[in-house]
């Protein structure tokens, strides 16, 4: 059977991303059409679809672009184009013992074992390595054969909320009576709150403590939030480009007195023009860093 074929405005649609970034994407990373014929335009196949799709999911999630290119192309390697039935294994890539342990557990639907996993992780290595090299090559992998079969949204949930589960733990270790400078939202409607739960928790473990008020948090209560508790430093997280509105950004501005650092975190605020004295972290680690966690 013949493999589809697609143009590049055609794989922008499906994406949702702008034929500019699909055009970066290749230039800088090698994400590009694989088919080509003599005297017409390269095409992209549907394998090259799947991994611009884990490309997307990776770099929405708060990989950064660079690693979760490695990521898609090792998500192409481990999962034949021949296989679209997904087969019985979450692909991880080159990701270690933990990650591969972790997808066993997510496609038994083993709660336990996921959060076993997490919390050995998260004991030996911390938040932020559990994060980079465990969690996320599990949820691209489940992106991947998501995009392949539309199957696993059940095991995306549950690991979901077991990631959630344990990071609320580590971040709710005991602090004493530091002040809470750091004020953690999901911007209004903004559902996908996981990468802020990583970074309180990982806040936590530095003994930086934070307000996390979670996901969809509207414009007036982010104000009243800020209000109230006087952060230093404020996080709005956007997932989506549907998501990241900069008037959000433009009123905490505007706020007297000022948050000393306003940032704009996620791949939802890429293509939106900032106000320019907002800070816009690419990674957990930049975010870390801002809160001053390190």
């Amino acid at each position: 059977m013949r493999d589809e074929l697609f143009s590049a405005g055609e794989v922008a649609r499906r994406l949702g991303v702008a034929v500019t970034t699909l055009r970066t994407w290749h230039q800088r990373y090698g994400l590009g059409p694989s088919h080509h014929q003599s005297g017409q335009h390269r095409r992209y196949t549907t394998d090259d679809l799947a991994r611009l799709e884990t490309m997307r999911e990776l770099t929405a999630r708060g990989v950064p672009a660079s690693a979760a290119a490695r990521l898609a192309q090792d998500a192409r390697d481990a999962v034949p184009a021949s296989r679209d039935g997904g087969g019985h294994a979450i692909p991880v890539g080159r990701a270690g013992a933990p990650a591969r342990g972790l997808a066993r557990a997510a496609m038994r639907l083993d709660q336990a074992g996921m959060r076993a996993v997490l919390t050995a992780a998260i004991d030996a290595h911390g938040v932020v390595s559990t994060w980079d090299t465990v969690v996320c090559p599990v949820l691209r992998g489940i992106g991947a054969r998501h995009a392949r079969t539309r199957a696993l949204v059940e095991v995306e949930h549950l690991l979901s909320r077991c990631v959630s589960e344990v990071l609320a733990r580590a971040a709710s270790q005991p602090l004493g009576s530091l002040p809470t400078a750091v004020l953690l939202a999901c911007a209004d409607e903004e559902q996908h709150s996981l990468p802020l739960e990583a970074l309180a928790a990982a806040l936590a473990q530095r003994g930086n403590p934070s307000r996390l008020l979670g996901a969809r948090v509207p414009s007036d209560s982010l104000q009243a939030a800020v209000r109230r508790t006087g952060p230093r430093v404020v996080i709005l997280w956007s997932h989506d480009r549907t998501t990241a509105d900069p008037d959000q950004l433009e009123v905490l501005l505007r706020l007297r007195p000022t948050p000393a650092v306003i940032a704009a975190a996620g791949p939802g605020w890429r293509s939106v023009p900032l106000p320019p004295d907002v800070r816009t972290p690419a990674t957990l680690t930049d975010a870390i860093h801002l809160a001053g966690g390190f």
